[in-house]
């Protein structure tokens, strides 16, 4: 559970510089960041929503 709420804050800072970047016109911090978002998000956002099938009945 821990590490979903860290990779999920790691997703939000990761759309913040994007942002950044995108403003910049820096592609190379684009594709980063949107690879970022895609990962952690990813992870963050299943972890979350299968976690209550995942503890103990």
């Amino acid at each position: 559970m821990g590490t979903a709420i860290i990779f999920l804050l790691v997703a939000i800072l990761a759309v913040f510089s994007t942002f950044s970047a995108l403003k910049n016109k820096n592609v190379l911090g684009i594709l980063f960041g949107g690879g970022a978002i895609g990962v952690f998000g990813f992870f963050a956002i299943m972890t979350l929503i299968h976690l209550p099938k995942s503890l103990p009945q």
